[in-house]
């Protein structure tokens, strides 16, 4: 029995049909990124593996667990950290933890070697003594993440967990998650394309309550329709004027759109997305208008522009 599995599960709200018939089985040990727009019905259906709400119709277990005819056998299985996990900002990071030992019913030996456990794996031990409210968001989902980790459960559900982050603890996030994985059955779900292609080996797309795509990142990668060019420009003799210049680029023929990627120490790059290779294109017009050119290099389509195509994004 997969520990995650989902038969034709749809969900009304109302006239609204936020899931339509979805079938999803995850594995033991996946890593899955759980990819949306919003509206798609991404976060139905976490609710609906959480718990949290009842399919209209279908049915969803957790280790073999019906979610509404076993609700608690098949939440012991789960540790859940929300986008915004709820915490008592006046309890100290050890009272919170033990607050949470207790609802899920360990004992007071086991809770503190459950406690010391989290507090290392997920490096804050030093952090045990201090109240919740003083903590940075980043350190509070750490604390997020001990707590859904806390009663040792095999399969992690995590919405949105490097929301409002800075860079570097979006990189603590991700190391953590790459090194819970290991051990666990995840399930991400994020609108950050670089985070699941950092973190997770499959990927699942959401779109109008329907999965549209479904199997291993570098796979969904490699079917994607199109290229991607990067194109550096430095800042000479022409000034560069980035919003004049993606313009110009999405409008080559045979490119489809055009961003601005980045700009530092004079340079300024771009990526276009295009049906073939517009290298030489690139290059022409480049030298046409007499900008200097340091980088023009051809890629598969980004996850990002597969996303796009599967979800009809304009």
């Amino acid at each position: 029995m997969p520990p995650i599995q989902l038969r034709g599960v749809t969900k009304h709200y109302g006239a609204i049909q936020a899931l339509r018939g979805v079938d999803l089985t995850v594995q033991r040990g996946e890593v899955v990124g759980l990819l949306g727009p919003n509206g798609a019905g991404k976060t139905t259906l976490m609710k609906v593996l959480t718990g949290f709400i009842a399919p209209t119709f279908g049915s969803a277990t957790i280790e073999g667990h019906d979610v509404v005819g076993d609700p608690v056998r098949a939440r012991q299985s789960l540790g859940y950290l929300p986008e915004n996990a709820p915490m008592y900002d006046e309890l100290t990071v050890a009272e919170h933890l033990d607050f949470c030992g207790r609802v899920r019913g360990l004992g007071t030996a086991e809770r503190h070697r459950a406690i010391d456990r989290v507090a290392t794996a997920c490096a804050f031990t030093d952090r045990l003594k201090q109240q919740i409210g003083t903590l940075s968001r980043g350190l509070r989902q750490r604390v997020g993440l001990g707590a859904a980790m806390l009663h040792g459960p095999p399969i992690l559900i995590l919405d949105e967990p490097t929301t409002g982050l800075d860079p570097n603890q979006i990189a603590d996030i991700r190391a953590l998650v790459r090194e819970v994985g290991a051990t666990r059955t995840v399930v991400l779900s994020t609108h950050v394309m670089s985070e699941v292609a950092a973190v997770c080996g499959r990927v699942v797309i959401v779109h109008q309550g329907q999965i549209v795509a479904d199997g291993p990142t570098a796979d969904i990668v490699a079917n994607a329709v199109g290229v991607a060019i990067t194109v550096g420009l430095r800042q000479e003799k022409v000034v560069v004027r980035p919003e004049v210049v993606r313009q110009a680029l999405a409008e080559l023929p045979g490119a489809s759109s055009a961003l601005v990627l980045a700009a530092a120490g004079g340079d300024i790059r771009f990526r276009i997305t295009a049906s073939t290779d517009l290298r030489p294109e690139v290059f022409r017009w480049a030298t046409r208008h007499g900008y200097t050119l340091v980088e023009l290099t051809l890629e598969q389509a980004p996850l990002e522009e597969v996303f796009r195509q599967l979800t009809g994004a304009s």
